[in-house]
């Protein structure tokens, strides 16, 4: 085809036009000029039309049925001819021109593209792939192979995969040739082991339904496979009948080859040989006794006739527990030298933390109270108590039960001990019992208080750190601090015997029972109570077990009466668990109308003390019946007294003593 003449123009407008022209007959009813927006608006401010030298009207001119707008044609300067004109613009694509109303393009510019420097010639590979022939099977193309390369990694090392030859042609380097031959088997799947399994089970079970074969006796015998399976038993052979051989086996295996994945094969060693088998006629006898291992009759004897061993009980009585570790513990702590901050905690770690036992951790913090807090009689007598917290209980150095009880609580909780208070009525100083047949008063469980400890296996004991510590005695009203550890050492029996909680739930008696407060008051004895003394407990006596019960006695019942106690346990030594020797308990009587005072000893068997006498032979109504305790004789101790000897210096030397217990004739 002939290239089209360019035409010519004489003017610029007329080169303006034109190129309107040609630009309304390339966009017009194109897709790319209907999928191309508008230009945005002209920004605010914008110069007028006129600033720029154009004419507000243009010309309209009709193309296809559409009118555009052309723009009109500028007039010729003054002074100047067609001739003088300057040269045309040059022509430039209007694809990208959106509206007449645009800046005109910017002029063409000559590329300032420069050729990147030429790489240092390379050595080429040693192993190069020529270019394929022809097309190629994929749809990549030839540009394809040289992706690897760019602009951008001239100046990199190429990798190792994909180089440039010297000549431009492009070379892979591929992996050796691999000798299929020489690469090891690869290891059995598991469909194939669990088949080869089956196999070998099919075949064991095969063999192990084949009828043995008769042979003779003299015939060998051979190895059969492990594991073995033992042959049907045959039956036992008679007089006349031939002796049956035993069957013969499969023959020995041969080593098994295993496939382990992972680590190749490997050969397993040869299975043991069975043992020989016993003749068949001495199956069913017993295997020989060994005789060298066998014992001999004196030896029978000597093991038969031995006593087994007493079995080890654990002992559980806190009664005769021994409380020598923490007792001891309790005594290294002074309140003086307590620090000032935390004494509480101080005292949680230093007495308990030394034990493991909840009951040793509990009497280390009773045993405390007895060397430093004393009961606080000026408060109490003049009716000025006043509440402090346990930190200052501890460093005063006094207070009344409720200021014991909530100490206690303190340091046993942050020692790690499950403790409460519990509040109640407590049979102790100014308590008055009730005369027999006399009507108990109203129910009225206050002025008291001491606390319940969770101990070792879980069980709940009640104790009184006020009353362990000490008691008032003397019409002076002055606090003695004398221990008493039956305050920690009680069942919940015997304590609620002297103690009674406003809860009925804090009793925690063994027999599950929850006495009422009339019971409480009246007691066992309906009456006044023997009179007890302070040294009933060192000595091991139990109070609720002294009778008789009532204080009272009658003189002319005309029966015998029976004076008895026992210990607070049936394991209580005197010598581990009291003071020393077992004392002599003796028994102070007056006589028939009270007219010959007597000291008869009272007879023990180690557990009970007791001693029968005549009502007419204790004295006089108004006299009193005491139970003593011989303390010393000529002038020495008399503990581990015998009667024998008590009865031959009776009358003959002087004697001293103390009381136990006191009734009152009538």
């Amino acid at each position: 085809m002939a290239d089209t003449e360019e035409p010519q123009f004489n003017t610029l407008a007329e080169r303006i036009a034109a190129l309107n022209k040609q630009k309304n007959f390339s966009s017009v009813g194109t897709p790319e000029a209907a999928r191309k927006k508008g230009p945005p608006p002209p920004p605010p401010g914008r110069p007028a039309v006129e600033a720029q030298g154009r004419s507000q009207t243009a010309p309209v001119v009709t193309v296809n049925g559409s009118t555009h707008a052309t723009a009109p044609q500028a007039p010729p300067r003054p002074g100047r001819t067609n001739a003088e004109a300057p040269p045309p613009l040059p022509r430039r694509s209007t694809h990208n021109v959106a509206d007449a109303s645009s800046p005109p393009p910017l002029p063409s510019r000559t590329g300032s593209f420069q050729a990147s420097p030429a790489l240092p010639p390379r050595r080429p590979s040693t192993i190069t792939v020529p270019k394929p022939l022809g097309r190629r099977n994929s749809a990549s193309s030839e540009a394809s192979m040289q992706s690897t390369v760019s602009s951008l990694s001239l100046t990199k090392t190429i990798s190792s995969t994909t180089s440039n030859g010297s000549n431009g042609t492009i070379v892979h380097k591929v992996p050796p040739a691999c000798d299929m031959a020489s690469l090891p088997p690869l290891p059995p799947t598991r469909r194939e082991l669990e088949a080869k399994a089956k196999e070998e089970a099919a075949a064991r079970e095969a063999a192990a339904r084949q009828v043995p074969k008769r042979a003779s006796v003299s015939q060998p015998v051979a190895t059969p496979n492990l594991p073995p399976r033992l042959p049907s038993r045959p039956a036992r052979p008679q007089a006349s009948a031939s002796t049956e051989a035993v069957p013969r086996s499969a023959p020995k295996p041969a080593p098994v080859t295993v496939q382990i994945r992972g680590f190749g094969s490997r050969t397993e060693p040869p299975r043991m040989p069975a043992r020989p088998k016993i003749d068949a006629a001495a199956d069913d006898a017993p295997p020989p006794v060994p005789m060298a291992s066998r014992p001999s009759v004196a030896q029978i004897q000597a093991i038969s006739s031995r006593t087994p061993p007493a079995p080890v009980v654990s002992n559980d009585c806190w009664v005769c527990r021994d409380w020598s570790g923490p007792d001891g513990v309790a005594a290294q702590y002074p309140k003086e030298r307590l620090p000032r901050n935390d004494p509480v905690g101080y005292l949680a770690r230093n007495l308990c933390d030394p034990f493991p036992s909840y009951n040793d951790k509990a009497r280390a913090i009773f045993t405390w109270f007895h060397h430093n807090i004393s009961y606080d009689t000026q408060a109490f007598f003049s009716g000025n108590i006043k509440g402090r917290s346990p930190e200052e209980t501890i460093f005063y150095g006094a207070a009344v039960c409720q200021g014991y009880a909530d100490t206690y609580k303190a340091i046993a909780n942050r020692a790690g001990l499950e403790c409460v208070v519990v509040g109640g009525h407590g049979k102790g100083y100014g308590y008055t019992p009730l005369k027999k047949g006399e009507t108990p008063p109203p129910a009225n469980a206050t002025g008291h208080a001491w606390n319940a400890v969770r101990v070792d296996g879980g069980v709940w004991r009640l104790l009184d750190a006020c009353w362990g510590a000490g008691h008032i005695c003397g019409d002076n009203n002055l606090f003695k601090k004398e221990f008493s550890p039956v305050q920690f050492t009680n069942s919940s029996e015997r304590f609620g015997n002297t103690h009674f909680p406003s809860d009925g739930r804090h009793q925690f008696r063994n027999d599950g029972r929850t006495i009422t407060w009339e019971e409480y008051m009246i007691g066992r004895s309906q009456g006044p109570p023997v009179e007890v003394f302070g040294n009933c407990g060192q000595e091991g006596v139990a109070e609720d077990t002294i009778e008789p019960a009532s204080k009272q006695i009658s003189v002319n019942s005309g029966q015998v009466v029976r004076f008895q106690f026992s210990k607070l346990c049936e394991h209580w030594k005197s010598d581990s668990h009291g003071l020393g020797k077992p004392p002599l308990f003796l028994l102070q009587i007056h006589g028939v109308d009270g007219r010959k005072d007597d000291i008869i000893p009272i007879e023990t068997d180690g557990y009970w003390h007791w001693a029968d006498v005549n009502a007419r032979d204790l004295g006089a109504p108004g006299q009193s019946i005491m139970v003593l305790q011989l303390t010393s004789i000529d002038g020495q101790d008399a503990r581990g007294v015998t009667v024998r000897e008590f009865l031959s210096k009776k009358g003959r030397c002087g004697m001293a003593w103390a009381y136990v217990a006191r009734w009152d004739l009538v």
